[in-house]
């Protein structure tokens, strides 16, 4: 243990138990079925648990592969198959309660690795590195703003001190009610930092929740600085696996539900969902149908917004539910992955992950060959690279192969030797399923449980009462899901963690 994460536990910063599980059998007493809607995180979360406490679940995934926005696939290239991927996820310390998911399939989750280092590059300044603080507060808020050269003494002094008291002042109940309101632009810009400091600080990382700061919840933003910087004593640092998703999660987490007596069904696409006097009834677009007493909803927000539409009994059954899909089914800005097969690589000193602030479109920039196994044989076969390029919240209507070609020319103005690769082979895709969350959208959020009796919701635009986001929060309301499913079994419930439930100078 380090002396920050020494320093931080004394304050508060750790690993807090949310739910604590327990307080029924080890498993359901009584035989009980439950349906899964959705093979991503938050789906096979929820189904790694009900599984393992004697639940009959059965997973009803759309696409052919499990995975959702972390979902990977085999590619036929000219020279071979290779698998390609939704895009790039960092895996941080502080993700508890998917780490656990994870251990299922590899207990000392030696496949993930850590990735060294986190530099965001600029075509305006030098690269500032994040990857490398002190762990946990408030040790690595000072050595951020002692390192940094986007901040100096004199811009501290100018910035405006009570603008930013609520960043460190994260409340669950109580920042939303003050600012969930305005926006993040309008939180940053009351700041009064310089410029600089603004781009490389703090909009790389709002652009990480694919949002945009004029249509991003200022309280959100409060609350994912804390969740990442402020609050856990892991920092900023992450891992990413050695393997493919597939291989390295998914096929190794449906063989883990199906060994403790689930199903998972892939293809095929939830159409509409009907109150029976036992439970529900799916019906897929194929016209197939599947009963459960209990189902889980684990869709991206468009998607869910679909189904409740195309449910016409939930009129009555969830009206508070259909009420929230209007709004909560708009789903954030367009997202572009383009992963690019080049004939050479570029320079051995370039990070293995950047953000990118202030391009018209590129956000990040991950070299596969330099992470996971499959990419460097290609590599080390082939003399190339394998780069994949983000733009978390790209332009509206603009083909994909058009996006991923101005990503790649404003890569090559940032690392000039990458002008001179040739592409050999190229995938790209865009997309619209994050979830928005827009200035006073909090409130009208639904939560993990709904008005419907046996029916459940879990993503990463699903509420929460503690602070979490993208992978974690998938993870987290899938396992909440399935707590409410198992204490009305007459089951434990797993245990939920999270990071510190406030900020440092938040009255709890």
């Amino acid at each position: 243990m380090t002396l920050s994460q020494v320093v931080g536990r004394l304050i508060g910063v750790r690993e807090h138990l949310v739910d604590p599980g327990g307080g029924g059998a080890p498993r359901v007493p009584r035989p009980t079925t439950a349906l899964v809607v959705g093979g991503g995180i938050a789906g096979m979360s929820a189904a790694v648990v009900l599984a393992e406490r004697g639940i009959r679940v059965t997973v009803l995934e759309a696409a052919p592969t499990l995975g959702g926005r972390l979902g990977a696939w085999p590619e036929a290239l000219a020279d071979g198959i290779q698998v390609n991927e939704h895009g790039f996820h960092a895996f941080f310390r502080q993700y508890y309660n998917w780490r656990s998911i994870l251990r299922r399939i590899d207990p000392a989750l030696a496949f993930l690795k850590p990735v060294d280092g986190y530099p965001v590059l600029s075509g305006r300044w030098p690269a500032e590195e994040f990857g490398r603080l002190p762990p946990a507060p408030p040790m690595n808020l000072l050595a951020l703003l002692a390192r940094s050269p986007s901040l100096r003494l004199a811009d501290l002094r100018r910035m405006d001190r009570d603008a930013a008291l609520p960043l460190l002042s994260y409340h669950p109940a109580g920042t939303y009610a003050e600012f969930d309101d305005t926006t993040a632009d309008a939180l940053l810009t009351s700041l009064r930092l310089p410029d600089r400091a603004r781009a490389m600080l703090f909009e790389v990382f709002s652009h990480s929740f694919f949002n945009h700061e004029t249509a991003m919840s200022a309280a959100e933003l409060i609350a994912q600085f804390h969740f990442y910087l402020l609050g856990n004593p892991e920092g900023l640092a992450f891992d990413c696996p050695d393997e493919d998703y597939a291989t390295a999660i998914w096929q190794p987490l449906a063989r883990h539900v199906t060994r403790h007596g689930g199903r998972v069904v892939t293809g095929v696409a939830a159409a509409r969902l009907d109150r029976q006097p036992d439970g529900w009834r799916v019906t897929a677009a194929d016209g197939s149908r599947y009963t459960a007493r209990h189902v889980v909803l684990a869709v991206d927000p468009p998607a869910l917004a679909a189904l409740v539409a195309a449910s016409p009994g939930l009129v009555a059954q969830a009206p508070r539910l259909v009420a929230r899909m209007p709004a909560f089914g708009q789903a954030g800005p367009p997202y572009a992955v383009a992963r690019y097969w080049l004939d050479g690589d570029v320079r051995a000193d370039r990070a293995v992950f950047s953000g990118v602030s202030r391009q018209p479109t590129l956000d990040s920039v991950a070299l596969y060959h330099r992470l996971e196994n499959e990419s460097r044989r290609w590599a080390e076969r082939t003399g190339g690279s394998v780069v994949e390029l983000h733009a978390y919240a790209c332009e509206p209507g603009v083909p994909a192969g058009e996006l991923a070609e101005r990503m790649r020319v404003e890569l090559c103005r940032l690392w000039p030797e990458a002008a001179g690769l040739r592409v050999r082979e190229l995938r790209a895709r865009v997309e619209a399923r994050a979830p928005a969350f827009a200035p006073g959208s909090h409130a009208g959020r639904p939560g993990t449980r709904t008005d419907a009796k046996g029916l459940y919701l879990a993503g990463d635009g699903i509420r929460t009462e503690f602070p979490s986001a993208l992978m974690e929060r998938s993870a987290a309301t899938g396992i909440s899901a399935a707590n409410h499913i198992l204490r009305a079994e007459g089951a434990a419930a797993e245990p939920v963690r999270s990071v510190r439930p406030h900020g440092l100078l938040a009255r709890p």
